[in-house]
């Protein structure tokens, strides 16, 4: 039976569209077809031009929303979230309560974690067997765990804040409420959920930005994304701010600790905004942008789904973390518990020696700190140590803190767990101290506080800015498909921190 040209195309989509067609012999098809595959190409493109001139047609007429039907709650939750002054203020506030309260809520239970460990230390130094084993266990594996395990509470509370942001349907609101400032800046309004995953960790947030249509738009935020302060330089963050910022309240409410960590988030995220900024007029790459967003229903968020989420992503960080620090730890220990045989073997004589040249009386406990001191300088670990020291020197760094520095490329939260590990082989008859009383304790050779305010916002403001995470170049590498990109953020990202680190050390001493 023969069709109009119409029927027979509508025909045609029906077969090869509906899905109770498959089973059909396609002989049956053919026969029922009057028209050449010709002509029905021809019907296609007929077609297709027509739906296009359609949706032309449509867009130049608009679509107008009146704006005062929309009267549940809902609606006037959305006019307030989304306005454009109350909405940022409001994001504004929600971040700064954010960081208010994990340093204000962690404040305890890091503080009973950190004195557990040093206490663990110290017993399983009294009770084991005296040797290599027992040194291993009590100035490396303990220090080193102990290091990352006592920032679980604030990176605890980090997931948590970010998991009911997200249950309850307001991060949806800020990907809207940010798109026209990110476009700006050569982004899209869907690149603010990798920046701000990115508190979390910059791997899966890099991944995350494969939802950007926009090539451009995707390989900008790829690259600025690992500027975010991401959990792994929290405890690098929370170890420094106690050291150098004291505990007082502003205005009798908020906390001065509390306001110097939000201050560094946004620092981080403004840098990131910068540097797509500056990518977007470098980049010469052409292509269309278009923004499409889902704004879910408002929910409270479910205590199952909320507390599921801090669990898995604080066990992934601790576990993933841990295995680096363990390695990392054994080795240090090693290399700082050993050294060549001419100084290191000889320390006890080297040092007895000076002191008696010095004619200065030292206690016991004394004597063995400047023995243990000795020994590490003159260990595998010092020297490397005193080799890097004349490029970190005028940073305000000492050998120590640049082992810290380069063993935390592999992750920068192995950088207190280096320390701690460090100071541990170092003060061997002090085992009790916390690791934030070891790094308080410890001076210059001119007497002085080695971790001082100028030191301590050089260090802050360094890994605010440097590529310290081998993980995220290989993930960079792995969604650009070059390793061009991720050698051009090493460099210039480290680059960068290493001279804003410079300048702030030497203007502030």
């Amino acid at each position: 039976r023969a069709f109009p040209n119409q029927l027979v195309y509508k025909l045609w989509l029906v077969i090869t569209q509906d899905v109770n067609f498959l089973n059909l012999d396609r002989n049956e098809i053919k026969s029922s077809f009057t028209k050449s595959h010709a002509d029905l190409k021809r019907l296609q493109q007929k077609e297709t031009i027509k739906r296009y001139q359609f949706i032309n047609d449509t867009l130049k007429i608009g679509q107008k929303i009146d704006a005062a039907k929309a009267t549940n709650i809902r609606a006037k939750l959305d006019r307030v979230l989304t306005h454009k002054v109350f909405g940022y203020l409001i994001f504004f506030f929600i971040l700064f309560g954010i960081f208010q309260s994990i340093f204000e809520w962690s404040k305890m239970p890091m503080d009973f974690i950190d004195t557990s460990f040093a206490n663990l230390a110290a017993y399983s130094k009294n009770q084991l067997p005296a040797g290599e084993f027992t040194n291993l266990i009590s100035e490396g594996i303990i220090p080193g765990i102990g290091g990352i395990l006592i920032f679980i509470p604030q990176i605890a509370f980090l997931f948590l804040f970010i998991s009911i942001l997200e249950e309850s349907g307001y991060m949806s609101r800020v990907v809207f409420l940010m798109d026209k400032i990110m476009r700006k800046f050569g982004l899209s309004g869907k690149s603010i959920v990798p920046l701000i995953s990115g508190t979390a960790c910059a791997i899966p947030a890099i991944m995350g930005a494969r939802n950007i249509e926009n090539w451009k738009e995707r390989l900008i935020t790829i690259l600025v994304t690992p500027f975010t302060t991401c959990s792994a330089r929290l405890p690098v963050y929370a170890i420094l701010i106690a050291l150098i910022i004291p505990e007082e309240k502003v205005f009798g409410f908020m906390s001065l600790q509390g306001l110097t960590l939000m201050i560094l988030y946004l620092l981080g995220f403004g840098m990131a905004i910068i540097s797509a900024f500056i990518l977007n007029k470098i980049l010469q790459i052409t292509s269309k942008s278009y923004f499409v967003v889902e704004m879910p229903s408002y929910k409270i968020p479910l205590f199952k789904n909320v507390g599921i989420n801090v669990i898995e992503k604080t066990k992934s960080f601790v576990f993933g973390a841990g295995k680096i620090i363990l390695a990392i730890s054994i080795l240090l220990w090693f290399l700082g518990s050993h050294g060549p045989e001419k100084d290191f073997g000889k320390s006890n004589i080297i040092v007895q020696k000076q002191v008696i040249e010095s004619n200065i009386k030292y206690s016991p406990k004394e004597l063995e700190n400047l023995i243990n001191a000795y020994k590490l300088e003159h260990s595998y670990i010092g020297i490397i140590g005193k080799t890097i020291e004349p490029v970190i020197k005028p940073l305000g760094y000492d050998w120590k803190i640049g082992i810290a520095v380069v063993s935390s490329f592999a992750a920068r939260e192995v950088f207190v767990g280096t320390l701690a590990t460090i100071y541990s082989v170092e003060s061997q008859s002090d085992d009790e101290a916390t690791i934030k009383e070891q790094m308080k304790n410890e001076v210059r050779e001119d007497g002085s506080p080695l971790f001082d305010f100028p030191t301590g916002v050089s260090l802050l403001l360094f890994y605010a800015f440097a590529m310290q995470c081998v993980s995220t170049l290989a993930i960079v590498k792995k969604e650009t498909n070059s390793w061009k990109w991720p050698i051009i953020q090493l460099v210039f990202m480290s680059g960068f921190a290493y001279l804003i680190a410079l300048i702030a050390y030497q203007v502030l001493k």
